[in-house]
């Protein structure tokens, strides 16, 4: 029939045009983010940084009606729960003590991205029929493949409400953002918060700036090869401490480079001739997305300055409206990053299990819902700066 929605599953990204992802992705070209676009995708696919070896094996969703893409979703089979930031391993163990098999599972998700995004990606004028049916596609595709489950991190909240209607479980989490309540300069902020945190903040500053270097801020054409030869640096002494093993390859730095350069903000700090520390963000239309840090020398404060301060600055002269600072780090709050609800997706395919991980949402929404009102009163604006936040 011509107006059924056929679903494809591709094993790569190249097997799509970019012009009909990015039209699912960006429909009205305005650049929400560049996480979902084709060009940031195929950077992870191309240097490696997803696929074999990874655990992360590119399944992207495809919906076609008449012959014309008007649905796609980045999603991939996982071999674990690594770089998610939405935490599933009680999941893992309650259903391998089960008698199951947790893993593989499939994830709809941006890799090692804790940035929140559309995840069902539709094209202008499909909005109710393109989503419907990538949610009802994934759902018989994961019971097909015999996979565990379904997961979708970092989704937004009008996605989880709908796939709420379809019997998908939607979870609550949270993260610190600073929202620009339309400041005309930092100094312009820091008078929105009470006196302590406002002469904390400029104490830190001059601490940081007072590391007997530079700090630059780059974008576009500005960020060269050696910048990623140094940030390489930076990204291996962080990934060894935080995970381990660095999920990015060093080849996916060549691809930004290239394709993503236009993206990025990457804050710099210059000593003696030489990097010693850096932070990498992106940016979309409306949001700056802090990502990575690293340094090879420690500096009082310089990691406040470079991934918190210097990206208020820049939100603020962009005159973009928030900066989501990434995942965790309640230290983030009396920078003036108040907490935020996340959301993500879970379904299983056993039912009785199902059922008892929905039991167990409900408690931790609450639990979550009253935690971000804890924080948010311990925040460091004026009452009333709180209050119209709020």
């Amino acid at each position: 029939m011509a107006d059924t929605v056929e679903i494809h599953v591709l094993s790569s990204l190249r097997q799509i045009d970019a012009v009909d992802w990015d039209a699912c992705a960006d429909p009205s070209g305005a650049g929400l983010d560049p996480f979902t676009t084709h060009r940031f995708l195929l950077a992870l696919e191309t240097s490696g940084s997803v696929g074999p070896g990874t655990g992360w094996s590119p399944q992207y969703l495809q919906a076609v009606l008449a012959g014309q893409t008007i649905a796609v979703a980045p999603m991939y089979v996982k071999s674990h729960s690594q770089g998610e930031y939405i935490f599933d391993h009680n999941f893992a163990h309650a259903y391998e003590n089960a008698g199951g098999r947790y893993y593989p599972k499939l994830q709809i998700a941006v890799p090692f991205t804790p940035a929140t995004g559309r995840r069902f990606l539709v094209r202008d004028g499909f909005e109710d029929q393109g989503l419907s049916a990538l949610i009802q596609g994934v759902m018989k595709v994961t019971e097909d493949a015999g996979m565990s489950s379904l997961h979708a991190t970092f989704c937004t909240a009008e996605e989880a409400a709908k796939a709420s209607e379809y019997g998908v479980m939607a979870r609550k989490s949270q993260q610190f953002h600073w929202v620009n309540n339309g400041y005309s300069s930092f100094d312009d902020f820091l008078n929105t918060l009470s006196s302590r945190k406002r002469k904390n903040i400029r104490k830190e500053r001059t601490q940081a700036q007072g590391f007997g270097g530079t700090i630059h801020a780059l974008t576009g054409d500005a960020i060269e090869p050696e910048h990623w030869d140094a940030f390489w640096q930076f990204y291996q002494d962080t990934g060894a401490r935080k995970w381990g093993t660095p999920y990015l390859t060093r080849a996916f730095f060549d691809c930004a480079q290239q394709d993503l350069r236009d993206d990025m903000l990457l804050v710099m700090a210059e000593r003696d001739g030489q990097w010693v520390a850096g932070a990498l963000n992106f940016f979309g239309r409306d949001t700056l997305f802090g990502r990575y840090w690293g340094c090879v020398e420690d500096h009082p404060c310089l990691h406040f300055e470079l991934c918190y301060y210097q990206a208020i600055d820049f939100a603020i002269a962009r005159g973009l409206k928030r900066v989501e600072a990434g995942a965790q780090g309640s230290h983030k709050l009396a920078r003036g990053y108040l907490p935020v609800t996340t959301h993500s997706l879970h379904w299983f395919v056993d039912p009785g299990f199902n059922d008892a991980v929905a039991q167990y949402l409900r408690a931790e929404a609450q639990a979550v819902e009253e935690e971000i009102e804890i924080l948010t009163s311990y925040g460091p604006f004026k009452r009333i700066q709180v209050e119209e936040q709020e």
